[in-house]
């Protein structure tokens, strides 16, 4: 991972930027320190963003997501892989460390969807700005699938999955590459993804690109604010 901040930041703006497309979130606030999203899920009431992120910011931005179902999505300044230690250790108690996620990018261009195995077929809609993908296993089930948020020149590849009875038989390669050449059809030039370690290895054999690790983070208890300081 040779980027810095100055070339990966940019980056994160993509990525929320097409995020709540494809989650239809709320548009990001701005803040001093990054970006707030409304999510409104019970797993995910709205997420905190963080970008060259010090100390300072993460308190600040915790600070701001005191109830359950709160997230922080956490950028360091230099590329790192394994960012989650840091920022636990300036968070303290109530947090907990989702797993690694990585940033990744590709310049779409006009690629083959390839070949699914006998059976299995392919489908593909557009709801306002969200592309689906469906790959349907031989008896009807859902074999994986994918989305992709369009917000202008930027799609962010999002909820990509491969069911377990169905994987190492190429699905999630045709599923990234059908979201491509949709995406690419319908005006993005670029996409953005955060990706787990597993994912990575498939997105860099796609010839997607890892910039940087980045913390993800979840409330597990509410702060309670009392009126004399805490030792």
């Amino acid at each position: 991972m040779a980027s810095s901040s100055l070339t990966h930041a940019p980056i994160v703006a993509d990525w929320v930027s097409g995020w709540v497309v494809s989650r239809g979130a709320a548009e990001p606030v701005t803040r001093p320190w990054g970006w707030t999203v409304d999510v409104g899920q019970p797993t995910q009431v709205a997420r905190h963003v963080v970008v060259d992120a010090d100390e300072a910011r993460v308190r600040e931005a915790a600070a701001q997501a005191q109830g359950e179902g709160w997230w922080l999505k956490v950028f360091l300044p230099e590329p790192c892989e394994a960012p989650e230690a840091q920022v636990c250790a300036w968070l303290g108690p109530g947090w907990a460390s989702d797993e690694a996620a990585f940033l990744m990018s590709v310049e779409l261009e006009d690629v083959a969807s390839g070949v699914l195995p006998p059976g299995y077929g392919l489908r593909t809609w557009t709801r306002g700005d969200v592309v689906r993908v469906l790959v349907a296993a031989p008896d009807g089930a859902l074999a994986a699938r994918g989305q992709m948020g369009l917000a202008g020149e930027v799609a962010v590849a999002d909820q990509i999955l491969t069911a377990p009875a169905h994987q190492r038989r190429g699905l999630g390669s045709v599923v990234m590459r059908t979201l491509q050449q949709q995406a690419l059809a319908a005006g993005a030039t670029r996409a953005v993804l955060g990706a787990t370690t597993q994912g990575r290895a498939l997105y860099e054999s796609l010839g997607w690109r890892a910039h940087t690790a980045f913390a993800s983070l979840y409330r597990t208890a509410p702060l309670h604010r009392t009126g004399a300081p805490v030792a």
